[in-house]
């Protein structure tokens, strides 16, 4: 069976939830982060990752060295990817090139191929 994918409604839903109405929709792992920072970094699990189980969204956040600072960018994360997700692309347009735009490309097309033209041999039968 397949999953349905979210609509555009389902994230603009979920991006309007409280923080703690969100959290709960969330798996939370903590883990040692890695880079700068030696004893402090090595020995705690300050860094978070979060995954939104609705959505499928996964961020993680190390910027800090306390896990509640961390858990609470992660939330911030999530819900900007959900507002960006809930807004519709734009609808295009086709367009057609105009008059003069089409005249400049042949115009060019045309120089082009007179540079071409210089180039081969000529022919001195005659």
């Amino acid at each position: 069976m397949e999953e349905e994918r979210p609509t555009y409604r389902d994230f603009a839903r979920w991006a309007r939830m409280s923080d703690e109405d969100l959290a709960r929709d969330c798996e939370v792992e903590a883990f040692h982060a890695s880079g700068p920072g030696g004893q402090g970094v090595n020995t705690t699990d300050s860094a978070v990752r979060m995954r939104h189980l609705p959505s499928g969204i996964v961020v993680t956040s190390r910027e800090e060295r306390s896990q509640l600072q961390n858990r609470a960018n992660c939330l911030r994360k999530i819900r900007q990817q959900l507002e960006l997700r809930a807004q519709r692309p734009k609808v295009r347009k086709a367009t057609k090139p105009s008059k003069a735009a089409r005249q400049r490309r042949l115009d060019a097309k045309h120089r082009r191929s007179d540079v071409k033209a210089q180039r081969r041999r000529t022919d001195f039968s005659d």
